[in-house]
């Protein structure tokens, strides 16, 4: 980024986080906090700083994290013992924890399987099947836009890549169907392209980075593996709930133009006549997509869910993790003869920055958890705020706008889900300690976790948003206008369901 182009807060930003970093390290240990874990607190005050401030890019911000982490760590006395030092190679490996982790190596995989819809062409193919199946009314525009987020979101699990992939596709059918850039029909369905792959990051498991982050941190903290079924059950019926609402929004808050695009049905399927029959490389991708599919599904499941009995009714159908299946799946994209790419054309395509900077996060909140910074805050949280006497549910309605809240200040669900959910964890633990129980940890993390997707009132507040709005087909008050109603009605169908859904189902 040129100097010249950087706002003042911007320029700032490297500043106000060294001084807070600096002011918390320098302070009077608290009773029960180890220097490890007062240093780890000061560098995710530091870290978070970076991120809402934009001081530095993501993935220089990564490096920073990593090289502040290695000498906070390194100088400071082991949590174990204080009489021995943490020592420098501890500290790397600690910062390095991230890029060996199970999450890490799923969502750089995603990135590939991405690249792989794109070389083949087959999520155009797949977008104006779906576009020539609703027509070319405005309405069904847009419920075409909402049904290719949808259908994207369970083969491709990134959700920049989705909205990379589906933007440049809706603004070609724009383009071809004569509608003026800068109408609202325009501008409705690319907010419609952002806002639906946000909404459909809640209810799959694997549509997004943040939510591998908060499964790390609960397998890593709980002992306990949500399989990608279980997340769908508990997610999805509120992302279908919140997409009608987005197409009612949208239509409402951003009414089109006009309401039929006149010979639009002939231009798409002129368009699909234009891609011939499907492509081996397209064949091949589809095949691998739904064998992924359904292994992602099946993952954790035993036979007996079939009815099968016995010994082998307890046995689960394949051993494999989301991130392994997945690790798969990309390899054999890759190889010679058999697959869809070689890795000289796929290498080009793939953000390596997004996957330094998910890596380091892991690590950062791994840190924050093993030096007892976590718990250590999670009590002054507790105590401060009186969670303690607070039923769960109002524990979560809090939580939940904390995080909407502090959301406005991320351009990145990855960088908020890797600094708050090692803290909402923490927390949720010391609040079931101290009542005894009666908090399902698990199920409100789970639940606080699908808040950490709604980036929907600023632009800046995902890199899908931004990819969206770089089309100049909509303003920030547009987006703006509709994110805001869009935002409140999430909020309310987070304590709807927590009320009702998700309690039928133990999670609150």
């Amino acid at each position: 980024m040129a100097e010249d182009s950087r706002t003042l807060v911007q320029k700032s930003g490297l500043w106000l986080a060294l001084g807070a970093l600096l002011i918390i390290v320098l302070l009077p240990q608290p009773e029960g906090l180890p220097v490890a874990g007062q240093r780890m607190l000061g560098l995710l005050v530091f870290s978070v700083i970076l991120w809402m401030t934009e001081a530095v890019s993501y993935p220089v911000s990564a490096a920073v994290i990593l090289s502040a982490m290695t000498l906070l760590l390194g100088f400071s006395p082991s949590v174990a013992d204080p009489n021995v030092p943490y020592g420098m190679n501890a500290a790397l490996v600690t910062g390095l924890k991230g890029l060996s982790n199970g999450a890490w190596a799923m969502v750089a995989a995603a990135l590939f399987l991405a690249v792989g819809m794109q070389t083949t062409g087959f999520d155009r193919r797949l977008a104006l099947k779906i576009m020539s199946l609703v027509g070319t009314k405005s309405s069904r525009l847009l419920l075409g836009v909402i049904g290719v987020g949808f259908t994207l979101s369970f083969f491709v699990p990134s959700t920049t890549a989705r909205v990379a992939c589906i933007v440049p596709i809706v603004g070609g059918i724009i383009a071809s169907l004569g509608i003026n850039r800068q109408g609202k029909l325009a501008g409705l369905l690319m907010i419609a392209c952002a806002q639906v792959d946000s909404i459909w990051n809640v209810g799959i498991k694997t549509a997004a980075a943040q939510n591998m982050i908060a499964v790390n941190f609960i397998r890593q903290t709980l002992g306990v593996e949500i399989s990608w079924l279980d997340w769908l059950a508990a997610a999805a019926p509120f992302a279908i709930l919140m997409s009608v609402i987005l197409y009612f929004v949208l239509l409402k808050l951003m009414p089109p133009e006009i309401d039929q695009i006149p010979g639009g049905d002939a231009i798409i399927k002129k368009e699909l006549e234009e891609l011939g029959p499907m492509k081996g490389a397209e064949f091949k991708l589809m095949i691998i997509s739904i064998c992924l599919l359904l292994f992602w599904v099946l993952e954790g499941k035993t036979w007996g869910m079939f009815g099968i009995g016995g010994a082998m009714g307890a046995q689960k159908i394949h051993p494999f993790s989301t991130a392994v299946s997945t690790i798969l799946a990309v390899t054999i994209m890759l190889i010679p003869s058999v697959g869809i790419m070689n890795w000289k054309d796929a290498q080009k395509r793939i953000n390596w920055g997004t996957i330094i900077l998910f890596g380091i996060g892991i690590s950062l909140g791994s840190a924050i958890i093993s030096t007892k910074a976590g718990v250590w805050l999670a009590k002054y949280i507790v105590s401060v705020f009186g969670l303690a006497a607070s039923t769960p549910f109002t524990i979560l309605a809090i939580l939940a706008l904390f995080l909407i809240v502090i959301h406005m200040g991320f351009a990145s669900a990855t960088a908020l889900a890797s600094a708050m959910i090692p803290i909402i964890i923490s927390v949720l633990t010391e609040v079931s300690k101290v009542k005894g129980g009666g908090v399902n940890i698990l199920g409100m993390t789970m639940i606080l976790q699908y808040v950490v997707s709604f980036g929907f009132i600023l632009p800046v507040n995902a890199p899908q948003n931004m990819i969206a709005y770089g089309t100049e087909t909509f303003t920030v008050r547009d987006f703006v206008r509709t994110g805001i109603p869009l935002t409140i009605i999430a909020y309310a169908g987070i304590l709807l369901m927590a009320a009702t859904y998700w309690k039928w189902l133990g999670y609150v």
